[in-house]
């Protein structure tokens, strides 16, 4: 059976693409069960179930000596249920001049009849009926588990209006809604807390065991559940374009690659089908020309043509793969292709990107410094400057005026607020005019802190430290990228030396590389040619880099659209730890592939010697060959269990 076949439209279905709409729950349901497809909503194993009723009301009838046209018509209805969908689609190929191997399994059970073996024949359409369901069942399954997450999303949500509330269809939401949301509700949109303190239990998205608390200022995202706490909403982010949507619609779009090691398959596939019809008419013509009955020599072709048949080999990539994909990304991370999942797996070098990347890449206020004798102490100073800087949404004022909220202090009303860029603002305070700004030229230039000068009426009244923070699994993740590899990662900023070695020897980080341009960095990553290169950024700046390395990851949180067009995979959450989690998943559905072929190859090889060699019986060599093929199927799904992907976080934690 062709790969083809499997994934992309032929006998085997549905396929994981395309998705179609799922009917969303109320806001207030609890969290719908995932999707399991019932085995006889499938029309193929509708058609194997049918076959194998006939099958079995005919054998003890044709076993036990009945008359003919007691069982011939059952037979009929085993070979017509169970060999209608696959002969026409073999026939179809054929007309495009390809050779399908589905049609050498039907025209060796047609074979078979012909020389009166209908039992036989029989048997072996039954079993690739049931085979075929088996698949179709593990596909259906896989796309399950990823078309589930769309159940999250609740059908309507509460809209804070400047008259009240209402309710309106999520598909309507647009960003800078807000929305209400109440205790034991479904969160309509990706967003942020702008009020109310609450816990949301998001583990269908972020793979989180425990809910998690959430105040003004948080994410949160769209299906998962508000626990006893009332929020109000700011949508962020357009529903098409939210978390669940974006799990879908990548893991959709990797269902329609090919990893090169499928590619590759699929090219020797034709010309092994024709060497197969070709060996099968010489398994036959040899043996009768030195003198084997007819009917014994064309058995021996026919059992011939069905072992060797490479239905396990196509079969031995693809499901490890995208159940691979599947998994991923119910836990956050969205791998784009087949090929960017193949290619996670056999990077031997890691670079990371600084701000944004290993660390948080929003700044916090390290230290409030009063002039001596300007009459402020340390509150007093950073409340004058958090009022001046409140009107103002550069990331440092941002930073200014959380610091200031964070210790419960007074902002007091601005007037006259004008902000130039790179060099800072100006506003009226309680009747003095502040400034706040750089120090000097090149006062930050080599320092590891920002460092903004606070003037009142025209005389510096103190000064306050900034510095972006490190996210608290760098340091992990670091050490699990380098036991992954065996090389320590290296760091590509275009920050300062000093801010770069900082970060460096906090994460553990050898090899550092500060003030690299884009070109600089795609310089950098190209120079490790002899390496396959892993580079992980986020920003515009990061984009050729995560273009020129042999796969890229964007941090998805904060990250640039043009990084997140460009990277292989994203982290949804900026979660630095699903990285060696996702490198470890991909490098296991490879290993499963390799596993895949050698089981298949080995099957293939033992049935063909013992029919060439030996006597292989038909109905031993079916069930051997059909049997080989359920199992890679079944191997490769593996991938879809959770503890799969909860494997690589503990390696990773290990490391």
């Amino acid at each position: 059976m062709s790969l083809h076949v499997f994934l992309y439209g032929g006998r085997v279905s549905p396929t994981l693409a395309p998705f179609p709409a799922a009917a969303p729950s109320a806001p207030s349901a609890p969290a719908p069960p995932r999707r399991r497809t019932r085995v006889l909503a499938l029309p193929e194993a509708r058609w194997a179930f049918a076959a194998t009723v006939a099958f079995l009301l005919a054998l003890p009838l044709h076993l036990g000596g009945a008359p003919g046209w007691t069982y011939a018509p059952l037979y009929v209805i085993a070979y017509a249920a169970g060999g209608w969908e696959p002969a026409l689609e073999g026939l179809r190929a054929l007309r495009e001049r390809t050779l399908d191997v589905d049609l050498l399994m039907i025209v060796a059970a047609l074979g078979a009849a012909a020389i009166g073996q209908v039992l036989d024949g029989a048997l072996l359409i039954v079993i690739f009926a049931t085979s075929g369901a088996l698949e179709a069942l593990a596909t259906a399954r896989t796309a399950d588990s990823v078309r589930g997450l769309l159940d999250l999303a609740p059908a309507t949500a509460t809209r804070v209006t400047a008259d009240g509330e209402e309710s309106v269809p999520t598909t309507q939401l647009a960003v800078g809604d807000v929305l209400l949301i109440r205790p034991g509700e479904r969160i309509g949109a990706d967003g942020r807390v702008v009020e109310g303190i609450s816990e949301a239990d998001q583990a269908t998205i972020t793979g989180e065991p425990l809910p998690v608390v959430k105040a003004p200022g948080d994410e949160v995202f769209a299906g998962t559940l508000n626990g006893t706490g009332v929020l109000r909403v700011r949508v962020e982010r357009d529903p098409a374009d939210s978390v669940i949507a974006r799990i879908v619609t990548l893991v959709e779009e990797a269902s329609r690659t090919k990893a090169p090691t499928q590619l590759f398959i699929e090219k020797v596939e034709q010309g092994y089908a024709v060497g197969v019809v070709a060996a099968t008419l010489a398994v036959f013509a040899v043996p009768f020309a030195f003198g084997e009955d007819l009917t014994g020599a064309l058995l021996r072709a026919m059992t011939f043509m069905i072992v060797a048949s490479p239905c396990a080999v196509v079969l031995a990539t693809m499901p490890p793969l995208l159940s691979a994909i599947a998994t991923a990304g119910r836990h956050g991370v969205l791998v784009k292709s087949a090929v960017a999942m193949e290619r996670l797996g056999e990077i031997d070098t890691a670079a990371l990107d600084k701000t944004g990347t290993l660390t948080e890449g929003a700044p916090e206020v390290t230290a409030v410094r009063p002039a001596p004798g300007s009459g402020l102490d340390e509150d007093a100073l950073l409340a004058l400057t958090a009022a001046a800087e409140h009107p103002s949404e550069h990331p440092l004022a941002r930073a200014i005026v959380a610091a200031a909220r964070a210790r419960g202090l007074r902002l007091a009303p601005v007037g006259d607020f004008t902000a130039k860029p790179g060099h800072g603002v100006t506003a009226t305070v309680d009747g003095h005019i502040v400034t706040v700004g750089r120090p000097g030229a090149h006062a930050d230039e080599d320092a590891d802190h920002t460092i903004v000068l606070v003037e009142r009426d025209g005389a510096p009244v103190g000064t306050l430290s900034l510095a972006d923070r490190l996210r608290p699994d760098a340091a992990s993740t670091v050490a699990a990228l380098t036991a992954l590899t065996g090389t320590s990662p290296v760091l590509l900023t275009g920050d300062n030396p000093r801010a770069a070695a900082q970060v460096a020897t906090a994460t553990g980080i050898t090899d550092v590389r500060a003030r690299l341009l884009p070109e600089d960095k795609v310089a950098a990553v190209l120079q490790l040619a002899d390496r396959k290169v892993l580079f992980v950024g986020d920003g515009v700046n990061d984009a050729p880099a995560l273009a020129a390395a042999h796969a890229g990851i964007a941090m998805g949180r904060a990250g640039s659209d043009l990084a997140l067009e460009t990277a292989d995979a994203v982290v949804v959450r900026d979660e630095l730890a699903a990285i060696p989690a996702v490198v470890r998943l991909s490098r296991t559905a490879r290993r499963l592939v390799t596993q895949n072929l050698v089981i298949a190859g080995t099957f293939i090889t033992v049935l063909v010697l013992w029919d060439v060699i030996g006597h292989l019986p038909l109905p031993l060599g079916v069930a051997g060959h059909e049997g080989s093929t359920v199992l890679v199927g079944l191997n490769g799904l593996r991938l879809l269990r959770d503890s799969a992907w909860r494997s690589g976080r503990a390696h990773g934690a290990q490391d």
